[in-house]
């Protein structure tokens, strides 16, 4: 269901998790914008689900009123603040450049996804919601995860880069000498909030005394 806009919400980001690996990224991404009363829109695609079930251990429902009553308790969401939108709900905000989010992540992000977004197609709505994002000057970001990288997807990345995009691969630091998987899973979880502007208290920051 399409909620009413809302001045509650310090700004609203759009975030979609896709069939990659690291999936932890994106739930503490949707964590982090939750806890700092930001509105998300959320979108999953097919595949996610089905890794979600294998990193998480979470059986995420296919149909999106059900997704959204799921998360919402998840994540301890506030009446209105989380919406999920199906792959084909063409009628979502985040479908029109009369209503685009104030920045979009895909946390993780295919390299099928990437060439979609690469090329300009929009087979479902998250390849159209990154494309509305990016021609309304708005940022988006794209946590990328495969290895190794072929010539094609970093030709993709290049291309994406030029054209404003924030490249953004599943790479975390470990000079914090990391002593969990969740430790690791924060670092990259804070960088995606940095770059959308969302204050956090996930990782140390270099330089800073703890």
């Amino acid at each position: 269901m399409i909620k009413s806009t809302s001045t509650r919400w310090t700004k609203t980001i759009a975030i979609a998790l896709t069939g990659a690996s690291g999936t932890g990224y994106g739930l503490r991404v949707l964590q982090g914008l939750i806890d700092a009363e930001v509105r998300v829109y959320l979108l999953i695609s097919q595949a996610a689900q089905v890794v979600l079930r294998m990193e998480s251990r979470l059986e995420v429902p296919s149909r999106p009123q059900e997704a959204e009553r799921f998360f919402s308790a998840y994540l301890g969401a506030q009446p209105g603040q989380l919406s999920v939108f199906g792959r084909q709900q063409w009628t979502a905000p985040v479908a029109s450049g009369t209503n685009p989010p104030d920045a979009m992540a895909i946390v993780p992000c295919t390299t099928g996804t990437l060439a979609n977004i690469a090329a300009g197609l929009s087979e479902d709505l998250i390849d159209r919601a990154a494309d509305v994002t990016m021609k309304e000057g708005r940022k988006l970001i794209l946590v990328v995860r495969e290895t190794p990288f072929t010539t094609i997807h970093l030709e993709n990345m290049l291309r994406l880069a030029r054209a404003g995009v924030v490249i953004m691969p599943a790479n975390p630091g470990f000079y914090f000498n990391p002593q969990s998987v969740d430790e690791v899973i924060d670092f990259m979880a804070a960088r995606v909030l940095d770059h959308l502007g969302v204050a956090h208290q996930l990782s140390a920051r270099w330089g800073v005394e703890s």
